[in-house]
């Protein structure tokens, strides 16, 4: 399908569409209990520059009118020359019903996660209800600023109602959406997105396969078709695939090993 602006009144509350701007296994559980809270990345505490475990990776995110599903490979590298680590988790849930994929230096991005989780759950000690999804991209597009990291955030709006889209319909009715960020503090809203090293070959295929009607599962297999399709030829994404669905419910995550030959079409 054909993606389109929002139209002249920008994006959600604030969130402007995409034409607008120019733009380890992270976590366990919503609780934060078990999250390490060390420093793994390269880097020492003077900043020298030392090699750095990066998540070269591929990570897509897809809206449905019930759900946002998202999908990264489990790769992660020293210094982009070597495979560290073969398991890792790239997807973590951010807030009751978000959750957040990134792409970058991996001990930036665990401050990142570490960071946008308090700040939801100190919002919601204190207003006794969950941070919206814009208030959330908002928060995060701040946090993210300087970082060497590009994540997208995913979510599906608690108590709202189903309906509209970013390529159209009621944009404001939208239940689930997807934001890209980057690290000059840009929120972008949209109904699919991709982001790291494989991004170009994913793209490729949520281009032919996403559909915002489509069943959760369809858009399951189609996460899991473009992160598959981008381990074929980026040599910083692969083994396999991990597949996490927000829905109103919470936020459930899956690994798969790696995908079959025709799940890449």
């Amino acid at each position: 399908m054909t993606r389109q602006d929002r139209g002249p009144d920008g994006g959600h509350d604030g969130i402007a569409p995409r034409s607008q701007l120019a733009g380890g296994e992270l976590g366990r559980a919503w609780t934060g209990e078990g999250h390490d809270t060390g420093p793994i990345d390269g880097q020492d505490q003077t900043g020298s520059a030392a090699p750095r475990f990066d998540t070269g990776t591929t990570v897509v995110g897809l809206a449905t009118d019930e759900a946002v599903v998202m999908a990264a490979d489990r790769r992660m590298s020293l210094g982009g020359r070597f495979t560290a680590n073969k398991s890792v988790r790239k997807v973590e849930q951010v807030h009751p019903t978000a959750a957040m994929g990134i792409s970058g230096s991996v001990g930036p991005a665990q401050d990142l996660i570490r960071s946008l989780r308090a700040e939801a759950s100190l919002y919601e000690s204190r207003r006794g209800e969950a941070m919206s999804l814009d208030a959330l991209a908002r928060t995060a597009g701040g946090l993210i600023r300087g970082l060497p990291v590009t994540p997208l955030l995913g979510g599906v709006e608690p108590g709202s109602e189903e309906g509209g889209g970013a390529d159209g319909g009621d944009a404001e009715a939208a239940r689930a959406r997807v934001y890209e960020l980057d690290g000059g503090g840009s929120v972008l809203a949209d109904d699919y997105a991709a982001t790291g090293s494989g991004m170009q070959v994913a793209y490729g295929v949520l281009e032919r396969r996403y559909d915002r009607g489509a069943s959760v599962e369809a858009a399951r297999e189609a996460a899991v078709a473009a992160v598959a399709a981008a381990s074929e030829r980026d040599t910083a994404s692969g083994n396999g695939v991990t597949v996490t669905t927000v829905t109103g419910e919470g936020v459930e995550t899956v690994a798969r090993e790696e995908a079959a030959a025709g799940e890449v079409v």
